[in-house]
Order: structure tokens, then sequence, then C-alpha cells
């Protein structure tokens, strides 16, 4: 009887040990998901009126970091070019607008989505890819910071790495 006590006490711990990840989910991370979407697929149909709904206000800072390699590419056409500029017209509206007065279709695609979030405030990073017309332009790590208002969550800052594709070697 001892044993087979135990062995239901080891089924139970090994039950709720696979269990444990699921109660950690973050609070709402489907409405924080919810919002991922609609940065997407805001992107791909230009609609800068949801796009810009998704940021507590429309200038909220975004701030860039080339990667190391990338740097030293943009540097051979512009030196004067650093690793982490800030520039104030770097934000939500300057992005989609420049999204929606192109010809060109875009993307970005996003994986490896970790969110954090206590309920009210939440951390989002994941790997992003920006396409073109298809073609991958520029790709690396995206961080959002949000907080929950009475319309939902909305984005305050974004902060994002920035890997270029490698320049092609002329013969």
């Amino acid at each position: 009887m001892l044993k087979m006590q135990s062995l239901n006490a080891t089924v139970l711990a090994f039950a709720l040990a696979f269990a444990a990840p699921a109660a950690h989910a973050a609070p709402d991370e489907a409405g924080i998901r919810a919002v991922i979407e609609s940065f997407r697929t805001a992107i791909i149909q230009k609609d800068r009126t949801r796009f810009l709904d998704l940021f507590v206000q429309n200038d909220v800072p975004w701030q860039s970091v080339l990667e190391d390699r990338s740097l030293a590419q943009v540097q051979a056409k512009r030196p004067e070019a650093i690793k982490a500029r800030f520039k104030s017209g770097n934000n939500p509206v300057a992005f989609i607008d420049g999204i929606v007065a192109s010809s060109n279709t875009s993307e970005e695609t996003f994986s490896n989505v970790r969110i954090d979030s206590d309920g009210d405030v939440a951390t989002v990073t994941f790997d992003y890819r920006f396409l073109s017309n298809g073609r991958a332009t520029n790709w690396g790590k995206e961080c959002w910071l949000m907080v929950r208002t009475e319309s939902g969550w909305k984005i305050t800052s974004l902060a994002y790495s920035v890997v270029l594709p490698p320049v092609a070697k002329a013969d």
C-alpha cells in the first residue's frame, strides 16, 4: 500500500510540474497577442488608423540599434553613422506613413514571441523579419513595453535591433 501511495504521489508531482508553466501564463496573454496580430495585419493592409490605435500616443519613441556587421556596412557609405542613433522622427506615424505611401507590399513576421506581464504592464519580445515585396530588408529582435488601458493593451515604447542583408560583392 505504501509503495502505491508513493507511486501516486510521484505521478501527481510530475503532473503538477508539467502543468505549472500553464499556470504562469501572462495575464490576458490573448489580449496582448491580439495587439501583435493587429500590428502585423495593419502593416500588410496599410491600415494607418488601426496601426496608430495600437499605441498610447502616436509619437512614442522607437529606438533602433544596428548590429556590428550592419553598422560597418552602413558606415562604408555614411562614415558618420552610429550604432544607436536616436531620431525623433522614428515613431509609429513615420513608419506607417512610409508603408502607406509605398507601392511595395510590406509585412513584418514574428517568431519566438515571449510575453511577461502582471496584467497591467507587459514586455513583449520576439524575433522579427521585415519584408518588402516578399524580400527581407532587415531582421533582428524587437521589444515592446505595453500597458493595459481602459481600451485595451497599448504599446508605450519599442526598441529593435537591425541586421541588414550582406551587400553582394561585385565580381
